[in-house]
């Protein structure tokens, strides 16, 4: 609804207003406020719709030059009647000046989005649809475009310049890298990850936060500044980000050989030798151990699983994804529930406070992952109850591509590592140190042991080749004192 030109020329003349002064002086008291409201209304659709933004002190002045004989008549009134004037006719005033500059706000801020490819992605079991809001075009998904950018994207280079060590990138950069965001490796909850080659032919991995996740951006928040203190050789290597064009990425090392739970559960991939899963778990304890020993103050991972577990050419595992994670603070206060079912500790769940211990919970689930192949969202406690029950139990519930490839004294071990670290009370539970020690002694007995059997072969070996050459001797000597005759 807008004024009229004329409503305008009546106020101005007082013409407007008149009617309802002397409907005011000849209305009885307690009907005089309710006139007062209506006389309000008018001024207020004026303050707030018309483009002429006429001014406060204006309307102020003319209220008070027509109803001044009803103000003298009573002070309180005329005091109370002036604040309840001058508080709407500001707010309104407010009102429209914040709706004016939100809208040329929107105007000037538009948002550049990716292509984000649906065909070839890879649905592993952690993956969410993070992306449900995105328009599909020509088979390609573009995230739906933010009205207003956030406080991040405004402070966040300064806020990096003084907190992180980690190099940023342009948005360009990382385009012409990615060939224009085509070379997809995987879709997670933070959004989709695509290689990267640079043209030292370094591959990298480059993770994009989908611009309608509000959560995703405190994560990537937290990511970049965590990893800008945290280095060793059993965590991904964050080595850059991007904070550009209203998009926000995270570029990594590349990790050729993909995720523990696609290598445990995907159909096609290659299978884990024992060995192989041994030396993860070791890897997995140190970068825990890191976390909670090493890093000053002490860092919570808070979604230790499989699929935050990756692995390079060489095997060798790196602890990812620190969305989630936060330095260890003992004040006393409660957290909110975070992390994947499946793998949060039981008692985290009951009491909302994350400790170490609760880190330590999942390493335990992960343990039993490495033994079984079974996924904890498929029952994974119920086999682990189970074989509990048996001292060979563990023997029933191993994974079926390990029967006759392993040691089971081994595999008991490990097992029994793994109970620990899945013990109802926190305060039983292995630190992740003790846990990286015993794993380590398995480890080596398993080294010794192939070393033993190699230095046996070889032995075995060695004998059969001389009774080959003494038995080359005898035939060659029999062969001539035949020939001799």
């Amino acid at each position: 609804m807008f004024c009229s030109i004329d409503f305008l020329r009546g106020l101005l003349r007082g013409s407007v207003l008149q009617p309802y002064v002397s409907l005011i002086k000849s209305s009885p008291p307690p009907s005089r406020l309710r006139v007062f409201c209506l006389l309000l209304h008018r001024m207020r659709i004026l303050c707030v719709l018309s483009p002429l933004k006429v001014g406060f002190l204006h309307l102020s002045l003319l209220v008070s030059r027509n109803t001044g004989m009803l103000l003298k008549r009573s002070h309180f009134h005329g005091v109370a009647l002036g604040i309840l004037i001058a508080s709407c006719a500001f707010i309104a005033i407010r009102w429209y000046r914040s709706r004016f500059h939100l809208q040329r706000y929107a105007d000037e801020n538009s948002i550049t989005t990716l292509p984000i490819r649906t065909n070839g992605i890879n649905t592993s079991i952690d993956y969410s649809a993070s992306l449900s809001s995105s328009i599909t075009t020509n088979g390609l998904q573009h995230p739906a475009k933010n009205v207003q950018q956030s406080w991040w994207n405004q402070h966040s280079k300064d806020l990096f310049a003084s907190a992180s060590s980690i190099p940023r990138y342009s948005y360009k950069d990382i385009q012409k890298s990615t060939q224009n965001f085509t070379t997809i490796l995987g879709q997670g909850s933070f959004g989709p990850v695509y290689k990267a080659t640079l043209p030292t032919n370094d591959v990298l991995a480059v993770k994009v936060l989908a611009s309608n996740s509000r959560q995703g951006e405190k994560e990537f928040q937290t990511e970049v500044l965590l990893l800008g203190r945290l280095h060793h050789r059993n965590l991904v290597n964050l080595v850059g980000y991007c904070v550009d064009k209203g998009q926000h990425m995270l570029i990594y090392e590349y990790t050729s050989n993909g995720s523990l739970e696609n290598l445990l559960y995907c159909e096609g991939e290659r299978v884990l030798s024992w060995e192989e899963r041994l030396q993860i778990a070791l890897d997995v304890s140190h970068g825990i151990e890191y976390l909670h020993e090493g890093a000053v103050p002490s860092v919570l991972h808070r979604d230790l699983k499989s699929a935050n577990i990756l692995l390079d050419q060489s095997m060798r595992a790196k602890v990812a994804d620190f969305g989630l994670s936060k330095e260890e603070v003992f004040d006393g206060r409660k957290s909110g529930l975070k992390g994947t079912y499946g793998y949060i500790d039981p008692e985290y769940m009951s009491t909302n406070r994350f400790t170490k211990k609760s880190d330590v919970y999942s390493f335990g689930i992960i343990i039993f992952e490495l033994i079984t192949a079974i996924h904890p969202q498929q029952n994974l406690m119920e086999y682990v109850n189970l074989a509990a029950m048996n001292s060979d139990g563990v023997d029933e519930i191993l994974d079926k591509q390990l029967v006759g490839r392993c040691n089971l004294k081994e595999v008991r071990l490990l097992a029994s590592i793994a109970y620990r670290c899945l013990h109802k009370s926190p305060r039983k539970r292995p630190s992740i140190g003790d846990v990286s020690q015993a794993i380590s002694k398995i480890r080596k007995r398993h080294l010794t042991k192939e070393e033993t059997m190699t230095m046996s072969f070889t032995g075995d070996l060695s004998k059969v080749v001389k009774q080959i050459e003494h038995q080359q001797v005898e035939l060659s000597n029999i062969i001539s004192t035949r020939e001799s005759v």
